[in-house]
């Protein structure tokens, strides 16, 4: 990790372990205003945007070092979707969104331009944290281009939805709503969708890490028969599945930034994804068979992890989303080029050919 990562990681820590309960607070209390404040102050939506826009010109190692304590401590606000859509926004040459912006992966509509001003129309789903946040940043393809466009959200019509965590996930209904809209050719504008899904990932690493961590506190903690049940075999083997799951995610999570960080990485990310999915239905299950039925109620927090991790594995393509979309890609290669594509690629640099 790089020493503005480090200086990053340690900054969001800090933070984000003094609002321990901010997810706890959120299901009863809505947004939270105080904590985006402060998040806003240390300039953490503008880890990804150049420092002549005024950014802080990290990398997507860099965004994982802020979004992994992120996910550790369950916060419950659009954090890498702020991060994503500034970079976009920035990437296309347009002012980065004041407030609180989110981004749309899933979007259906048309981009038109009248006496020089862009309209949208169109219905966007699943966008994350639509309800509260003052801009939507989506992308469009307009006469045969990609662009990337800023919508206002007070110029939608909103369907209300949470996700099983009680997350927003909100429909938004377009209808000739201006927009600031630029082309972009950027990685991120091409496939939004990925880029979406390796914003997700360091917070599914961190929301792994925290559950494992409060399974293993909790099986030296809980006592049966007179001693801890962490001293039982089944238990030791169990957390020892859910450990060695947990690593391999955060690898591969890691290894997808490094390469998005000098490039394209497709690939990486896909595989990613569908790696730290697989390790969500391990993990969520050892962690309530270790907690048994105190796990499950409202005033444990283990369910602000486990709720999350249920819903984000869905997100931005589940299990069989990027399994058909992996292995689509390796058939048309041919089985002679297996082997040597997956050895060419490395952590650090993306595939040329993505």
């Amino acid at each position: 990790m790089s020493e503005l990562g480090d200086l990053l990681g340690n900054s969001v820590s800090r933070l984000f372990s003094d609002h321990a309960d901010a997810a706890a607070l959120a299901h009863r209390s809505g947004w939270q205003a105080a904590l985006w404040q402060q998040i806003q102050q240390l300039g953490l939506s503008l880890t990804l945007v150049p420092e002549e826009k005024g950014g802080v010109a990290g990398t997507w190692e860099d965004a994982f070092a802020v979004l992994h304590p992120a996910g550790y401590h369950q916060i419950p606000l659009p954090i890498s979707e702020n991060m994503l859509a500034a970079r976009l926004c920035s990437d296309a040459g347009l002012p980065t969104p004041a407030g609180s912006a989110t981004v749309a992966a899933y979007s259906r509509g048309t981009l038109s331009q009248r006496d020089g001003r862009f309209l949208y129309s169109g219905r966007m789903h699943s966008v994350p944290w639509g309800r509260d946040c003052n801009t939507v940043v989506a992308a469009a393809v307009f006469q045969g281009k990609r662009f990337v466009l800023a919508l206002p959200r007070e110029h939608c019509t909103l369907e209300p939805a949470v996700n099983l965590a009680g997350e927003p996930r909100d429909t938004l209904q377009f209808d000739g709503a201006a927009a600031m809209a630029a082309p972009s050719d950027s990685p991120e504008a091409r496939h939004l969708l990925e880029y979406c899904a390796l914003a997700r990932l360091p917070q599914i690493v961190g929301c792994l890490e925290s559950a494992l961590t409060r399974s293993i506190r909790y099986a030296t903690e809980r006592k049966q028969f007179g001693k801890a049940i962490g001293q039982f075999q089944a238990v030791q083997q169990l957390l020892a599945l859910f450990g060695a799951d947990t690593a391999a995610a955060a690898c591969a999570a890691k290894a997808a930034c490094r390469a998005a960080a000098s490039g394209p990485a497709l690939f990486q990310i896909g595989a990613a994804k569908l790696r730290v999915n697989q390790a969500i239905g391990l993990a969520t299950a050892s962690a309530h068979q270790v907690h048994a039925a105190i796990g499950f109620t409202w005033d444990h927090a283990l369910h602000h992890a486990t709720q999350r991790l249920w819903s984000w594995r869905s997100e931005f393509g589940n299990d069989r989303f990027w399994s058909e979309r992996l292995g689509a890609e390796v058939a048309a290669r041919g089985a002679d080029f297996f082997w040597s594509d997956l050895t060419a690629r490395d952590d650090s640099v993306g595939s040329a050919d993505q």
